[in-house]
């Protein structure tokens, strides 16, 4: 069943099937026993943290995960529930139709089974890191607000906020009216999102970890968007459904140079004395 995707869908690679806990539980021909097991170990830890990143992207009551995707120069990795406790993974080369990749994962869950369809939700009255000081309050300021990233939150319909992470995971700046909470939170799950996207490299086929080049989270009520910003930091960014996901991107991936290049992930860390 998983050869569907793999030979019906010109470009895609490979397929695997994994429990919540990361158990390997099928995958196509062509991965290694070891890869395919590195495979369902980076994706039910990415689940996961996907998953706890929701009050990023909003204080919706349908806060459910839909897919995450990760993009590399040399290819995509695609996640979707498989109904309670399962998950199925697929990779596929840069161009690849995503329409098409997506109609088949779809279509192998609903073929599963009725027991494997009903996706896990997260808490509606789960909330956390939504309290406390904001980033620029205060006399001193809690935190380093970044005029760049205001500028695309207010240009761009939809967008909520942005967060820009230093290379060792501690947040650097922010858009206005992010709690300090908030932003550590977020921080620890995307240093952990990334590790666990890097990982993924030999699903596509590519030869190096550091052809990753984006980590965009689906939900219900958002998208959650990591990226690379030079060598030494990360900018993650939250959105409404509705919001034009495309401007978005471009536009983060246009003003990360310039908030390394200017210095922003050389100072201290955010809430440091």
């Amino acid at each position: 069943m998983l050869k569907d995707i793999v030979h019906n869908v010109p470009r895609a690679r490979h397929a695997v099937l994994l429990s919540a806990d990361g158990i390997l539980r099928g995958a196509t021909d062509g991965l290694t026993e070891q890869d395919a097991r590195t495979i369902s170990a980076a994706m039910s830890g990415m689940q996961s943290l996907s998953r706890a990143t929701a009050h990023f992207a909003g204080d919706a009551e349908d806060r459910q995960w839909n897919q995450t995707i990760i993009e590399f120069a040399h290819g995509w990795v695609f996640l979707i529930g498989a109904g309670q406790g399962a998950y199925l993974a697929a990779a596929a080369e840069p161009d690849v139709d995503m329409q098409q990749i997506s109609f088949r994962m779809h279509r192998l869950v609903a073929r599963l089974g009725d027991n494997l369809v009903s996706h896990a939700r997260v808490n509606a009255k789960e909330r956390t890191g939504h309290a406390k000081a904001s980033y620029g309050t205060g006399p001193s300021g809690s935190g380093l607000v970044l005029p760049e990233l205001d500028r695309v939150i207010s240009e761009v319909p939809g967008a909520s906020h942005a967060l820009l992470l230093g290379a060792e995971g501690l947040p650097r700046g922010a858009s206005s009216g992010i709690s300090r909470d908030l932003a550590d939170t977020i921080s620890a799950a995307m240093t952990g999102i990334h590790a666990y996207s890097r990982a993924t490299f030999h699903f596509i086929g590519s030869v190096d970890e550091t052809e990753w080049r984006q980590t965009v989270i689906e939900f219900a009520h958002g998208w959650i968007f990591l990226i690379a910003a030079g060598k030494r930091a990360f900018l993650t960014a939250a959105a409404e459904h509705d919001c034009d996901i495309e401007e978005f991107a471009n536009r983060l991936h246009e003003i990360a140079p310039a908030l390394t290049r200017d210095g922003a992930v050389r100072g201290e860390g955010v809430g440091d004395a």
